[in-house]
């Protein structure tokens, strides 16, 4: 590691204040994928500034027809708790199968919707359910929250404080994860709402996206078979060591058919 100055600041107010006019401070959640590259040293903050002991950022409350999660909420405890099993399972079923026992009990659901990375789990969750991020400065749609590859709409200085999670009617996410990481190859979130039917892809593309043709299908007849005629087209889907693109394009379908049997 390169060296750099520590806080711990006590509020999102003095977590603020301490990346005012320092562009070069960075927030630490959970650590999971900033730790091993501070490790690496391909990162040379000026400070990091860890949001661990901030109260106000932790805890799921029920709030508006949905839950309210704070940033610094651990993956455990969404899957573990009793109103996101209640209110969203898919929710708490999907936080139960990221990483491992280890990841789940210090990653953050606020670190990972940050770091946005293209096979996380959460993004995919958020969009299908018109979820909404709120930070130190704004709230904004979930789908308009994920930009890019590892890129977000959160400005420089500007902490994300918690996400609000509406009550679907129906949902289920299905994943086919790498079997070394537990990251998504494909993961796809079904999700019906009062608002229609969304269905959003994560690991297929270089970030979270939702697949429209589908969304139509299943908002006339909500069942697998109803995708039977939908095609994926290959051409933006990632390609690497893990998975072609035309075997991620398959893998599309066969989660979303998976999810919508899981929905019920």
């Amino acid at each position: 590691m390169y060296s750099f100055e520590y806080h711990r600041p006590g509020s999102v107010a003095e977590a603020a204040q301490l990346l005012t006019g320092n562009e070069d401070a960075k927030l630490l959640a959970g650590g999971m994928t900033y730790i091993p590259t501070l490790k690496q040293r391909l990162a040379q903050p000026s400070a990091v500034i860890d949001l661990g002991g901030i109260a106000e950022l932790k805890g799921i409350k029920e709030e508006a027809g949905g839950l309210t999660i704070g940033a610094m909420t651990t993956h455990g405890e969404v899957a573990s708790s009793a109103a996101v099993r209640q209110a969203i399972p898919a929710l708490a079923a999907l936080a139960s199968n990221i990483g491992d026992a280890q990841v789940r009990n210090r990653g953050t659901i606020g670190g990972s919707i940050s770091n946005n990375d293209p096979a996380a789990d959460y993004p995919a969750a958020l969009v299908a359910l018109g979820a909404t991020v709120r930070t130190s400065k704004r709230e904004l749609a979930a789908e308009d929250f994920f930009t890019g590859m590892f890129e977000t709409a959160l400005e420089e200085d500007e902490i994300l404080t918690a996400v609000h999670v509406p009550k679907p009617e129906k949902a289920a996410y299905s994943k086919f994860a790498n079997p070394a990481s537990r990251y998504a190859i494909v993961g796809v979130f079904v999700a019906r709402t009062s608002a229609g039917v969304r269905v959003a892809v994560t690991g297929a593309g270089p970030a979270v996206f939702r697949a429209t043709e589908m969304e139509q299908a299943l908002a006339g007849n909500f069942s697998a078979a109803a995708l039977d005629n939908v095609t994926v087209a290959a051409d933006a889907l990632n390609s690497d060591i893990h998975a072609s693109a035309e075997y991620r394009a398959h893998l599309v379908k066969v989660m979303a058919k998976r999810a919508v049997e899981a929905a019920g």
